[in-house]
């Protein structure tokens, strides 16, 4: 066992395993990085420069963008070090990683389920939407979006911190909070049971907002024509995907945090563990830039006015 006191940074051992092919991953990553800001980033673009975006629910994808870009931003960037082999972490940058990660997590979820409420308005009560998602309303949703889940994060951050460390081996590519309460000196019996209630209470309101959602569309889809059903379908498609993405990416997440995975091969958890920072925020520009036809003719139109200008300046 260390000296508890000598414990002020982390080694992430999961790198090891990239070792022989670091420069491959390098470019892998990096690659993956700028792919992710800039379809993000023009989706940003796109929506706060057209007027006819304007509309609660491109707002709201917009956020998600932005939070995307955040979240992609803490992780990617620290790990192109790998190029280098800089596994070592301090304890700093380990808990401002964790905090950021988690934030990006809850506020994603979050603006999720309120994407879900919109769509609920939109389909069962048309004729009170303007009413019930008014800018004032929107713009109130989406900051409790991204305040209220960074400070519920920062409670249980600090319910579950535990400042003295006995050892500095994190099997993991990057820092989590219980892998953190697990290398403590003291006794973590209260945490570890904190943990996983704060884990099911946290999210808990999202998923009963998208779930209740999601069961009154169906409800009012089952006695529309098959026009309607096929509209409805159309622009609920989308936000289902990005929440069955991003659940299947925490899924992972939990799983690995909460089980024994030493028998899972470590390059399939490596994967797993990068499947939230990397799948939803590549593929969800893409499914709503695709799938949402507004979105995507100012897409073209941007793409095509920008390659107008190239023209003429030649």
């Amino acid at each position: 066992m260390e000296n508890v006191s000598a414990v002020t940074s982390f080694i992430l051992t999961a790198y090891t395993e990239l070792e022989d092919h670091r420069y491959l991953y390098f470019i892998c990553f990096l690659i993956l990085y700028i792919l992710t800001l800039l379809v993000n980033l023009v989706l940003i673009v796109v929506t706060c420069t057209e007027k006819g975006l304007h509309e609660p629910m491109y707002l709201f994808i917009c956020n998600l963008s932005v939070n995307e870009v955040c979240g992609s931003t803490v992780l990617l960037p620290s790990m192109l070090s790998i190029c280098y082999l800089i596994i070592m972490k301090y304890l700093f940058f380990c808990l401002l990683e964790i905090y950021c990660l988690m934030s990006y997590a809850l506020v994603e979820f979050t603006i999720l389920a309120v994407m879900s409420y919109d769509r609920y308005v939109a389909i069962c009560r048309p004729l009170h939407y303007h009413l019930l998602m008014s800018p004032r309303k929107v713009t109130a949703a989406i900051v409790l979006s991204w305040v209220v889940p960074s400070l519920f994060f920062a409670l249980y951050f600090i319910l579950t911190l535990q400042p003295s460390f006995c050892d500095r081996y994190i099997e993991r590519i990057y820092c989590m909070n219980f892998e953190l309460v697990k290398l403590s000196c003291f006794d973590t019996t209260i945490i570890r049971f904190v943990g996983p209630v704060l884990i099911i209470v946290c999210p808990s309101p999202q998923i009963v907002m998208i779930l209740f959602s999601y069961a009154q569309i169906l409800r009012i889809c089952l006695s529309a024509s098959k026009e309607s059903q096929a509209k409805a379908l159309q622009t609920c498609t989308p936000h289902l995907l990005s929440v069955i993405n991003f659940s299947v990416g925490c899924l992972f997440e939990v799983i690995q945090g909460r089980f024994n995975m030493s028998h899972v091969p470590q390059k399939a958890r490596i994967f797993l563990s990068l499947y939230i920072l990397i799948i939803p925020p590549l593929f969800n520009p893409l499914i709503y830039g695709i799938s949402i036809q507004a979105i995507k003719v100012q897409i073209f139109k941007l793409l095509s006015s920008k390659k107008r200008s190239e023209t003429n300046a030649w």
